[in-house]
């Protein structure tokens, strides 16, 4: 989902060399790491060959070519593959991957399509210097899948891999989800059940320095209103009303007077078309009206959007705005109807317990703290969709760079065996205890 935020954004941390930092690793931990270390230009040319795989959403067999890449190498760490077929919800399809060890289920989430269709001139890997590479996808979020293979490749060097319960899934259509959207994320929904914790790769803010917590929901609106046709000069009499105009301008105004005060919900109204006849098509992104000045609107639709943090929140937010349109002016007739979309990631005590954790295995690598991003600053992802089964989960710990979803979409590549050690010591150190949130 769209989430660029500029080159000003792409802050670099510290990456020391792991020497100064051994006396907070254990053997063990050092070995994870070194390998790591070990297998950094594999990755890097890893991520060169899956980016120069155009894998746009629509693009079922470029998504499809991403997985016959990853799939054989998940399969030689241990792994039980499948592919599940995409076809009920119109999309290619998705890549599961079963590490079934003894420990605690941990699940780990990432995504072979990117924005870039085959029609995008934008479509192949390059290194601007030996740090840094435009591609596209490259920190969206296929350098995400990249840190996820090898970490699990260095936990398996390591020799502690076989002794872990890990699921990794690998959605097929994060940029535009399938329809219906509850099929398309049902195979997401199935393999993190039981799960004691979840971790995406997603690029998050750009800076490696923040994680993602909580995440704010991405679903729609529609409101209809309707009044009575007649000649204007007839408008407000009690016979004829306000018309389908004003109803809806009265709602709108509403919306904003009550809600817009409240943190980080938004309700934006991006499409509204009114007039004697309207039309707007299944997407609610497109339509016509026509109408007269000297004729009473008979029609008005409304879509917008409708962004919470929690789903008390989310639920709060409909009560209210279904309340709001269930008064009407003279003479008119108003509905509303939602689609609930991505649900919302709350940032709960389980959520922030992980990100602690994550923290300290940053500290430990010498790589400095990681913090909580805003979360007006992380848009809607796959792991909102778990947020209410799976008690711990953060999210952002992919490829840091910027420009996502353009042509200018770039990499820091120095950071790729920094985030590969930070996500591999987390996963080991959180199979080690009993995590509970």
């Amino acid at each position: 989902m769209l989430r660029s935020l500029g080159a000003a954004l792409s802050l670099s941390i510290a990456t020391p060399a792991l020497s100064q930092s051994t006396t907070a690793l254990t053997a063990t931990e050092r070995a994870i790491a070194g390998a790591v270390d070990a297998h950094n230009a594999d990755a890097l040319a890893l991520l060169e060959r899956i980016v120069n795989i155009n894998s746009g959403t629509m693009n079922f067999a470029g998504v499809r070519q991403v997985a016959d890449v990853l799939r054989p190498q998940l399969d030689a760490l241990g792994f039980k593959t499948r592919w599940v077929d995409g076809a009920s919800f119109n999309r290619a399809g998705h890549l599961v991957a079963e590490h079934a060890g003894p420990g605690s289920k941990i699940v780990l989430i990432g995504h072979l399509d990117t924005v870039f269709e085959p029609s995008s001139p934008f479509q192949r890997f390059e290194r601007l210097n030996d740090s840094t590479a435009r591609g596209p996808g490259v920190i969206d979020m296929k350098g995400g899948d990249v840190i996820i293979l090898h970490a699990l490749r260095a936990l398996k060097d390591a020799g502690v891999l076989d002794r872990m319960n890990v699921t990794v899934v690998f959605n097929g259509d994060e940029e535009e989800a399938g329809t219906p959207v509850s099929a398309a994320r049902q195979t997401l929904v199935d393999a993190a059940k039981g799960a004691s914790l979840a971790l995406g790769f997603e690029d998050g803010a750009g800076d490696p320095r923040t994680a993602v917590v909580s995440r704010r929901s991405a679903g729609s609106w529609t409101l209809r209103t309707t009044g009575i046709p007649a000649h204007s000069s007839q408008i407000f009499k009690p016979e004829f009303g306000a018309g389908a105009v004003y109803e809806a301008s009265r709602i709108l105004h509403e919306f904003y007077t009550r809600l817009s005060n409240e943190p980080y919900l938004t309700f934006n109204p991006g499409l509204a078309l009114g007039g004697t006849l309207v039309k707007i098509d299944t997407t609610g992104t497109e339509g016509s009206a026509s109408g007269k000045r000297n004729v009473d609107a008979e029609h008005m639709v409304v879509t917008g959007d409708l962004r919470t943090l929690s789903p008390e929140q989310h639920a709060k937010a409909q009560r209210t705005m279904r309340e709001i349109v269930s008064h009407h002016l003279p003479k008119t007739q108003a509905e509303i109807t939602f689609d609930d979309g991505y649900p919302p990631m709350a940032p709960t005590a389980g959520n922030r317990r992980l990100l602690a954790m994550y923290d300290k295995a940053s500290r430990d690598l010498g790589y400095g703290p990681v913090v909580a991003v805003d979360p007006s600053r992380a848009g809607a992802a796959d792991v909102s969709f778990i947020a209410s089964t799976v008690p711990m989960i953060i999210d952002a710990l992919g490829l840091s760079g910027h420009d996502d979803h353009t042509e200018k979409e770039t990499a820091d590549l120095s950071k790729l065996p920094s985030q590969t050690k930070r996500a591999a010591l987390l996963i080991y150190r959180a199979t080690q205890s009993a995590v509970r949130p």
